[in-house]
């Protein structure tokens, strides 16, 4: 399997804070790759040292095939970075952004100017390519500033929480333009902070916390392993909801005592199901009605950003 981004024990410190604490990353190349991880958790800095813009005190990576210390420049010119705000200038048109891009990344006039056609046609921004990018929504400026890091037609793209801030819709159409990224033949390295995000694009995920990667596997692996199922109960009154919250204790994970509801953690199987609402209700008045749910990503992430040891699928 080839690899676009390989690290080894990577860490970064502050003065006294430990940012990263050892990581470890593979990233086979033609894929979508999601760091996820808390506030703090490190993401970022794993991105800027992957992309040369720290230098990391401690381990190895590798992006494109070239060390990311000892050939920097070959890194640089085999990848792109898109952060969390669009990085265009508003008083040029985007046509006009896209062929700066296209120069400064060493193309002749002419070469830009196709370059810059390409792109606009690519990302749907044709009809607003001479229009000032001022005027764009924020879906378009991200769009346009994505572009701008594609012109050089890097192998590697690093997303670093590309959709902050944008809409539903927005960001729909982004996570399109994502998937086209690596239908091309590109390689994702993507951060976000909305986790359905990475269940929708994701081909495998590494959960980062603490500064270390706690858990790596496909969406579907992660979700089976570290994620119960859920079983919602409704309740038929307010001392019975109390009653029962009460008696499962810290089998809850979810209560509205408003709509008189409580989620608890089951294995998903009917005799499972079956135990729990015969040990809650025998008499079978209590509960009004129940549902079974899968888990989620952020049923993952909740479980997996307090894990104490390293586990990996």
């Amino acid at each position: 399997m080839s690899l676009a981004v390989e690290a080894t024990g990577l860490t970064k410190s502050y003065g006294k804070l430990d940012v990263l604490t050892g990581v470890d990353l593979a990233v086979p190349a033609g894929s979508v790759f999601s760091l996820l991880g808390p506030n703090g958790a490190g993401k970022t800095t794993a991105v800027r040292i992957l992309a040369t813009l720290l230098r990391p005190d401690g381990g190895q990576a590798r992006v494109a095939g070239y060390d990311v210390i000892r050939q920097r420049r070959q890194v640089r010119g085999a990848v792109s970075l898109t952060g969390q705000y669009a990085a265009v200038d508003e008083l040029q048109t985007g046509a006009e952004n896209l062929r700066m891009m296209g120069r400064l990344s060493g193309l002749s006039s002419a070469a830009a100017t196709r370059r810059a056609a390409e792109l606009l046609e690519r990302f749907d921004l044709t009809a607003a390519g001479n229009r000032r990018a001022g005027t764009y929504s924020g879906g378009m400026r991200r769009r346009l500033d994505l572009a701008a890091g594609l012109v050089g037609s890097p192998s590697v793209i690093f997303l670093d929480e590309p959709t902050t801030g944008l809409d539903l819709t927005s960001r729909q159409a982004m996570w399109q333009v994502i998937a086209g990224l690596v239908s091309a033949g590109g390689t994702v390295f993507l951060t976000t902070q909305y986790l359905e995000e990475a269940d929708q694009l994701a081909d495998r995920i590494a959960v980062v916390d603490h500064g270390r990667v706690v858990a790596e596997g496909t969406p579907t692996d992660l979700k089976r392993r570290f994620g119960d199922q859920r079983l919602d109960l409704e309740l038929a009154d307010r001392t019975g909801w109390e009653a029962v919250a009460a008696h499962l204790g810290g089998r809850v994970v979810q209560r509205d005592p408003e709509r008189l509801t409580l989620g608890v953690t089951t294995d998903g199987s009917a005799a499972h199901v079956r135990a729990v609402l015969d040990e809650i209700d025998p008499g079978r008045a209590a509960v009004r009605r129940f549902s079974l749910h899968s888990a989620t990503l952020d049923d993952v992430f909740l479980a997996l950003t307090t894990v104490k040891e390293p586990a990996h699928v």
